[in-house]
């Protein structure tokens, strides 16, 4: 197939595009900075240059491809306390690559989130996707991450409009070599602070999955999945976050302590929202579907590889 893919040379897509490109498929990449296309072009994926808001040039790049990936999302914005207005644009994205593709029986795939889908309990596929406005299991959302949820909804819809459309939620954490996400904000803010940190009793848990394993699911998605399906990139189904911290510390060298909930903010600064998130979810149906298995390293082996912990190059 001839792939289009938003978001292809971040961290997810950099290791989408080799998987795609080594299973035979042809990888077009949309490219923003210069940086983003010689990167993509050394990978050996064509380059599109243009951003998430250039409409335009997204639907013409998805009317000329088999098949569209759409991994990109205004993270920078998000976290900034532009949620909503993230999950606005990604909206739009969405609905364009929709429009492009109506009728076509052509994969478009998105990645979402699963964290906070479904506190306190193990999470499945099925999770806020009951068709209603708000799945009873994210009723509790509001703001940016409820659209959020309303966007993947939209995107399996898209299967009622003769689109292959599919939704790979991605866990809390997708760590490995050269993760610069949650994991090693933890390691960085524990380093800072000189103590490795969780908030309360550590009891919650994150769901976690190995890059390579979540870049395997996007290409068995693109290939196979059905129409409307919604999928869990899942290897570990609940690592519980004072494990996650007692590694930490036992790498860095410093004490290993709880944060109460009311000093988390303070301690762990943004990150304090996502951290205190129990978030166990399960990949079952995901892999009974598409005969996903993963097969890198969890969460805690990752972490005991020692990479997240390398001294920051000055």
């Amino acid at each position: 197939m001839r792939v289009f893919i938003t978001g292809a040379s971040g961290w997810i897509g950099s290791a989408v595009v080799p998987e795609l490109i080594g299973a035979g498929h042809q990888v077009v990449g949309l490219a923003r900075a210069d940086a983003s296309a010689a990167a993509l072009t050394e990978a050996g994926a064509e380059v599109r240059r243009g951003t998430l808001d250039d409409l335009d040039t997204l639907r013409g790049a998805a009317a000329e491809s088999d098949g569209v990936i759409h991994l990109a999302f205004k993270h920078d914005i998000a976290f900034s306390g532009g949620f909503e207005e993230a999950a606005d644009a990604d909206r739009r994205v969405i609905d364009t690559f929709g429009e492009a593709l109506a009728g076509t029986g052509r994969p478009f795939l998105i990645a979402s989130g699963m964290a906070g889908l479904a506190p306190g309990r193990l999470a499945t596929e099925q999770d806020g996707q009951d068709g209603q406005a708000s799945g009873p299991a994210d009723a509790h959302l509001t703001g940016g991450p409820a659209k959020r949820q309303a966007n993947a909804r939209a995107t399996v819809a898209l299967a009622d409009r003769g689109v292959r459309s599919s939704v790979v939620r991605l866990p809390p954490t997708v760590h490995g070599d050269g993760d610069q996400g949650f994991i090693a904000t933890v390691v960085a803010v524990a380093r800072e602070k000189g103590v490795s940190g969780y908030i309360g009793d550590g009891a919650n848990r994150w769901a976690a999955v190995h890059r390579s394993d979540a870049a395997h699911l996007f290409r068995l998605a693109l290939e196979s999945a059905p129409a409307g399906s919604t999928l869990h990139a899942v290897a570990d189904e609940g690592v519980p976050i004072r494990t996650v911290a007692e590694v930490i510390g036992r790498h860095l060298g410093v004490p290993v302590a709880s944060v109460s909930p009311d000093d988390a903010a303070g301690h762990f600064t943004w990150l304090a929202a996502f951290l205190g998130l129990d978030s166990p979810s399960s990949s079952a149906r995901t892999r009974e579907l598409l005969g996903w298995r993963p097969v890198q390293l969890g969460l805690v082996e990752d972490l005991d590889k020692g990479h997240y912990f390398a001294t920051p190059s000055a």
